[in-house]
């Protein structure tokens, strides 16, 4: 019973995280996939680094870069340049350059997140950078002291902060191994276990194809839960799926697959 709850902790607060990045970071801030409504958008702009551990800003500027510069010397997270393992210290170094680089105002940086309204997390200016880290301690410490299971602390710890490993996954193996639907420049991957484990995002090949889809999915086969919980979300009135017409990326007409074509990710 205990291992039980010890998952279900563990599960949620996964799916608490994940949700934060994958869907408002990342489909909604990142690229307008996903509009979310008003007060949604400013909770996350100012409440999203104390989920995560990370700015929202810095995040979309840093994915914004990967997009522009995937798989370049430029790209900020690519096994390329990193190793497959190596992504995992280099993300981190990365986002903490882009930190650097949006509150000294550069322009390469700033001009990428202009349309974000809000600013970079007082906790960052300020050099407090660990204290939603702090918080999610104290509460994991907090949550075992009550009950006695030191192992739902661990669980809870571990899916609030899952973010480096959810990072790593899908900026390592999605551009390393897997199919490709799309013949792009780079070297964008579709890998199954970080899509089914991380909201379909493993699925880099059909993203970096078509990026403001709000889904990640072509094919039969192919399971977008970042994309199911955003269509439950849409009917609560949190955010609204764009079904704009679809642009793109230049290289995304040249598709492997010919019954891909004329293929919608929506």
């Amino acid at each position: 019973m205990t291992i039980l709850l010890c998952l279900v902790v563990l599960l949620a607060t996964y799916v608490v995280n994940a949700t934060m990045i994958s869907l408002f970071y990342h489909r909604g801030l990142a690229h307008d996939g996903l509009v979310l409504h008003p007060r949604l958008r400013r909770f996350v702009g100012d409440w999203g680094i104390w989920l995560t551990g990370l700015d929202p800003k810095a995040w979309v500027c840093m994915h914004r870069r990967h997009h522009a510069f995937s798989d370049t010397p430029d790209d900020p997270h690519s096994p390329v340049h990193y190793g497959v393992v190596g992504v995992l210290l280099g993300q981190l170094r990365s986002y903490e350059k882009t930190l650097v680089k949006l509150i000294r105002r550069d322009r390469a940086y700033t001009q990428r997140v202009n349309d974000l309204e809000f600013p970079i997390s007082w906790v960052i200016r300020k050099r407090m950078w660990f204290l939603p880290y702090a918080v999610h301690l104290g509460l994991a410490v907090a949550l075992s002291a009550l009950t006695g299971i030191w192992g739902l602390g661990v669980a809870y710890f571990l899916g609030m902060m899952s973010h480096p490993l959810e990072g790593w996954a899908v900026n390592s193996l999605g551009h390393a191994v897997g199919g490709r639907n799309f013949s792009l420049a780079d070297n964008s991957r579709n890998n199954h276990l970080a899509a089914w484990l991380i909201f379909g995002e493993g699925y880099q090949n059909n993203h970096h194809a078509y990026p403001r889809s709000a889904k990640f999915s072509y094919r039969a086969p192919e399971v977008d839960l970042g994309y199911r919980l955003s269509l439950v979300l849409q009917r609560t009135g949190m955010l609204r799926v764009q079904e704009a017409t679809l642009i793109p990326t230049p290289a995304a007409r040249a598709v492997v697959d010919p019954a891909l074509e004329s293929a919608s990710p929506l």
